[in-house]
């Protein structure tokens, strides 16, 4: 790794001291130009020397927002600066998501084995969605959980002979939808009565048990469709009328 020039970004002394001391002892390479505690501290340090790396903490001064925007307006004005957000906002997984959008180089969540060499290296040449352990966990759990839920969508449509035109029914109840409502859309060629049969003929097929003997009215069929992932409660979007 060549040598690079570095800000870091901390309002908390223990934490940048602790910070400055990772890239002492284990990155040699990296030289820091200046640190900053606020927005209008790095803003000055940035107008003098353009750093190669900002390391960025998120939570600065109380406020999780104020390392997003530096973080957008760094990408913004400098594009071919790195930011690389190191953060001790473990459980704030939307501000994860503000920081990417924002178009940051990566995410080291202060826990684990915290800021590593081959991490920086990996930014510094050019890669992109870099992530340490903690975070990766959580990442990978989610599309474990994401696959595990597609696929029992895919089992629960065949298994219980779900169409196009049954999929767009129960996604228009689950939106609210009348039947002359649905019934109207484009593409639907189903008037009310044959959408009445329709409806009967998804309740036998969803609850071939029955349903202890209660009637199922569209709202509960509407749930036993979400239930069974049937209907992905994420993605409820209406057709066009």
């Amino acid at each position: 790794m060549e040598k690079f020039k570095v800000i870091i970004v901390e309002d908390v002394p223990l934490e940048l001291k602790g910070t400055e001391g990772i890239l002492r002892n284990d990155i040699p390479e990296a030289e820091i130009i200046g640190t900053a505690e606020d927005e209008s501290q790095f803003w000055e340090l940035i107008k003098t020397n353009v750093p190669d790396l900002v390391l960025l903490d998120l939570g600065l001064g109380g406020s999780t927002m104020v390392g997003v925007e530096i973080c957008r307006q760094v990408k913004e004005s400098h594009p071919d600066v790195n930011v690389l957000i190191f953060t001790g906002e473990i459980l704030n997984e939307k501000l994860w998501v503000d920081a990417l959008d924002a178009g940051c180089d990566g995410i080291i969540l202060k826990s684990g084995d915290l800021l590593t060499r081959s991490e920086v290296a990996n930014v510094m040449s050019g890669k992109r969605m870099v992530f340490n352990q903690p975070i990766l966990n959580k990442i990978v759990e989610r599309f474990k959980d994401s696959v595990k839920n597609l696929i029992s969508r895919q089992e629960s449509i065949v298994k219980y002979e779900i169409d196009e035109y049954d999929e767009r029914f129960l996604r228009h109840l689950a939106l609210g939808y009348t039947k002359e409502q649905i019934a109207s859309l484009r593409g639907m060629p189903f008037g009310v009565k044959s959408l009445e049969k329709r409806q009967n003929e998804l309740v036998q097929r969803l609850f071939p048990n029955g349903n202890n003997g209660i009637s199922v009215n569209a709202t509960r069929l509407v749930v036993r469709a979400i239930e069974l992932r049937i209907l992905d409660i994420d993605n409820l979007s209406p057709d066009e009328a």
